[in-house]
C-alpha cells in the first residue's frame, strides 16, 4: 500500500509538471520561430531556424515596463510585511483585543471585488496626485496582499509556544525585540510565504495598472502586453517572446522559494 501510495504520489506530480511545462513550452518555441512558420499550416515542434528578433523587440519596448513591474512588487512586498508581520504578531501571541473580530474581517476583505476597491482607489489616488505614480500602484496592491499575508502568519505564529515569547520578556527583552529576534526567525516559511504571494499578486495585477497609469511609459507589465499585443497583432513572436519575459522571474521565484511555500502554508494547518 505504501508502494502505490509512493507510485500515486509521483505519477501525480509527474502530471501536473507536465500541464504547467507544456504551455510554457509552447511559449518558448512560437517566441523564437520566424513569423512565417506561426502562421504555416502545420505546427513546427522545435525552432529549427530560431530567431531571437521577437526578444529584440519585446526588450525594446517592454524593458521600461517589466523595471516598472520589479519596482512595484518589490516595493508591494516591503510594505505588505511592515505591515503584516506586526499585525499578525499582535493578533496571534499578544491577544490583542477584538482579535478574532479583526481577523474576520480581514477574511471578509478577501472577498470585496477589485473593481469596487479600483474605483475609490482612483479617486484616493487622483486627490493626492498619484495617477501615474509607482506609489499608488504599491499601495494598490497592497490592499490586497495585506490581509492574506496577516491571515497566513497569523496561522504560523499561533503555533509558536507562549513560553519562548515568556522567556524572553523574564530575560529583559522588549517586545520588538522579541518580534525580531525570536518570532521572526522561527516564522521565517511563513515570512517568505507571504512575501512570496504578495510579490505574485502585484505582478500579475492588471486592474490596478491599467486604472491608476494613463501614460504607456508608467504601466507595468501586464498593462504593457495587453498594449503591445493591440499593436503587434501579426508579429506573433514578439507578443510570445513578451510572455515569456513577464514569466521568467515568477518561474524562477516559485522554483527557488517551493520548500519554503509548503513549509510556510501546512505549519499553521495542524496545531499540537
Amino acid at each position: 500500500m505504501t508502494a502505490f501510495r509512493r507510485y500515486a504520489t509521483t505519477a501525480a506530480g509527474v502530471l501536473i509538471l507536465a500541464v504547467m511545462l507544456f504551455p510554457l513550452y509552447w511559449m518558448v518555441n512560437a517566441s523564437l520561430l520566424p513569423s512565417t512558420e506561426l502562421v504555416g499550416s502545420e505546427p513546427a515542434w522545435l525552432p529549427i531556424h530560431a530567431t531571437f528578433d521577437g526578444y529584440r523587440n519585446a526588450l525594446s519596448s517592454q524593458g521600461g515596463h517589466l523595471l516598472t513591474s520589479l519596482y512595484v512588487s518589490l516595493g508591494t512586498v516591503a510594505v505588505t510585511l511592515l505591515i503584516a508581520v506586526p499585525a499578525a504578531y499582535g493578533l496571534a501571541q499578544l491577544r490583542a483585543a477584538g482579535g478574532r473580530l479583526l481577523v474576520f474581517a480581514l477574511l471578509i476583505a478577501q472577498m470585496i471585488p477589485g473593481i469596487v476597491m479600483a474605483n475609490a482607489l482612483y479617486v484616493a489616488a487622483d486627490a493626492l496626485h498619484l495617477i501615474n505614480s509607482p506609489l499608488a500602484l504599491i499601495l494598490a496592491d497592497s490592499t490586497l496582499s495585506v490581509p492574506f499575508a496577516v491571515l497566513i502568519l497569523h496561522a504560523f505564529m499561533r503555533t509558536v509556544p507562549t513560553e519562548v515569547r515568556e522567556a524572553a520578556a523574564i530575560d529583559g527583552a522588549s517586545r520588538l525585540r522579541t518580534l525580531l529576534s525570536i518570532i521572526l526567525p522561527v516564522s521565517r516559511n511563513a515570512v517568505i510565504t507571504a512575501g512570496l504571494f504578495s510579490f505574485l499578486f502585484a505582478w500579475a495585477d492588471f486592474l490596478f495598472g491599467v486604472t491608476l497609469t494613463s501614460r504607456d511609459e508608467r504601466a507595468p507589465i501586464t498593462v504593457g502586453i495587453y498594449r503591445f499585443i493591440g499593436a503587434h497583432m501579426s508579429d506573433w513572436n514578439s507578443v510570445m517572446a513578451t510572455g515569456v519575459m513577464a514569466s521568467v522571474p515568477v518561474a524562477v521565484l516559485l522554483v527557488v522559494a517551493q520548500r519554503y511555500v509548503a513549509a510556510g502554508i501546512t505549519a499553521g494547518s495542524v496545531k499540537d
